[in-house]
């Protein structure tokens, strides 16, 4: 009897060892012979023209009792440059193409005014166009990515204004940037042909879009001060296949730069769910159109690998974020929402998406800055604040320009009602210097998770961490306390034989730096 007894212990005993080796996930280094480097234009950001995107977001106007340069915010301006964000698209989105670029410069008291026909059908006064833009470009040390109008502008239009901002001799596009005030060009080398041209953009098909690229692009010209021009496409939406297949069959590779790509975690167009009270099935409904971005991102670039086996051409993601209704009492049209730790385990996520794939992914730009969707800043007048999504970035940015460091692993599951997604992700990388990082999101919304990495194969001996997370999935900062939620050194860790044991909470983002 006591021989069974002891029998029943042992065996009792190992399976529990099991199940706890079970509930580690371990992560191991793949071949980094010839790891990518992560580029920081992953980085991105988007401003346009939309609600209190510019105005009130980034532009107040040099009158305005708020401090600014030139009519920019300085807090704004100062919160970015500390983000490190390393380009910034402009003007649209659905605007671009219906903004006609002359309207936007010479002395603000005779542009003429336009109406916003998509968002929110308010009067567009000009007062902040290519000059202020490209000025507020210099001023946060950032790359300017202009969206081109094809849907209602013309070949000579967006023609001109490439010399306008960049030919550095005499033409008479040059000559008119001297007259209002901007002796250098800006040498901008980033231009978007259209904006989702399968829709708001024009309607167009894949095959009909191609042949305007070419069209439009052709006389694109490269001027020699700019180091080359990078031509984007106007991408797929989501999961469109043939529209990438198109264009890359359609379009010469010399002709193109990039193509984008456009997707958004919504889980219901119609209904899109309140931006702070959901519930966890709208999380986790969200959450699995976030995660979708790995499948789209894959899928595209198997796709251009068929025509573009050296990955010349770059998979550019110009439009991604979380969308969700409108703040209550908000105008619809200004898609003005709050920002919770649902999406900064969103951002957390997508960025580690990037990262893995930056063999192809070489820019990506967060819908948008200032105020509108997924914003890493919201303001109120005189106010400002950094959310939870500012937050991931910035921890995000060790990665920008370092080599990737492949992973492999199993992540453990993430259930509800049945259903699945892995609760973990993960990217690594190694910068100039030497340092290692290694974040790190768990989706889950209520179990912790343990994950061990051996430190010796990442050749680091010292390891601190940061980690952003909250008591509620549903915690956000408001402008009355507008720091509830910033990250915080991160201690749960420790190093064991060469072994580092990781145990990240519930919904958390965290970046580790090894040494």
């Amino acid at each position: 009897m006591k021989k069974a007894l002891l029998l029943l212990f042992v065996f009792i005993f190992c399976n529990q060892i099991i199940v706890a080796q079970k509930e580690t996930t371990v992560l191991s280094i793949k071949n980094t012979a010839n790891a990518p480097t992560i580029n920081k234009n992953i980085y991105g950001h988007f401003a346009e023209h939309l609600g209190r995107s510019i105005y009130g977001g980034f532009f107040v106007g040099d009158t305005s009792k708020i401090p600014n340069t030139a009519g920019v915010r300085n807090d704004v301006v100062a919160a970015l440059k500390d983000l490190k964000i390393p380009n910034l698209r402009w003007p649209g989105g659905c605007f671009a193409d219906t903004y006609h670029w002359k309207d936007g410069i010479g002395p603000k008291e005779e542009r003429p005014t336009i109406v916003n026909q998509w968002w929110g059908g308010v009067t567009e006064d000009n007062s902040f166009g290519t000059h202020d833009f490209l000025n507020l470009c210099e001023l946060l040390g950032t790359e300017p990515y202009l969206a081109g109008n094809m849907g209602s502008g013309t070949v000579q239009e967006l023609a001109d204004w490439v010399q306008y901002v960049n030919f550095n001799g005499k033409s008479p596009m040059s000559d008119l940037r001297i007259k209002n005030g901007r002796t250098a060009p800006w040498k901008v080398k980033i231009w978007g042909v259209g904006n989702e041209a399968w829709g708001c953009g024009g309607n167009m098909t894949a095959d009909y879009y191609a042949g305007e690229y070419r069209k439009y692009a052709t006389f694109m010209s490269d001027w020699s001060n700019t180091g080359g021009l990078m031509r984007v496409a106007s991408g797929a939406n989501s999961a469109d296949y043939n529209w990438t297949e198109t264009l890359m069959k359609n379009i010469p590779g010399n002709m193109l730069g990039g193509v984008a790509l456009h997707h958004y975690s919504v889980i219901d167009w119609d209904k899109k769910g309140d931006g702070v009270d959901f519930t966890e099935d709208i999380y986790f409904r969200t959450m699995t159109q976030a995660l979708k971005m790995e499948e789209l991102v894959t899928k595209h670039s198997a796709i251009m690998d068929k025509y573009d086996p050296k990955k010349k051409i770059a998979l550019v993601v110009d439009e991604w974020g979380g969308w969700y209704e409108v703040e209550k009492g908000s105008n619809p049209g200004f898609l003005y929402q709050q920002n919770t730790m649902r999406d900064a385990v969103l951002a957390g996520s997508t960025l580690n998406i990037f990262n893995n794939h930056a063999d192809r992914v070489r820019m990506a730009n967060l819908a948008q800055c200032v105020n509108v969707l997924q914003a890493v800043i919201l303001t109120d007048k005189t106010k400002m604040l950094l959310t939870p999504t500012y937050h991931v970035m910035k921890m995000y940015s060790v990665h920008q320009d370092a080599t990737l460091i492949p992973l492999t692993f199993e992540s453990p599951l993430y259930t509800l009602n049945d259903k699945n997604l892995p609760a973990i992700n993960i990217s690594a990388s190694k910068d100039a210097k030497g340092l290692t990082h290694v974040s790190l999101v768990n989706i889950d919304s209520k179990k912790e998770n343990k994950i061990e990495i051996d430190i010796k194969e990442l050749g680091i001996k010292n390891v601190t961490g940061t980690i952003i997370t909250s008591t509620k999935l549903q915690d956000h900062n408001t402008f009355d306390n507008p720091t509830k939620i910033q990250p915080v050194i991160f201690k749960g860790f420790e190093i064991k034989k060469g072994k580092l044991e990781i145990t990240i909470p519930p919904f958390s983002v965290v970046t580790l730096e090894g040494k």
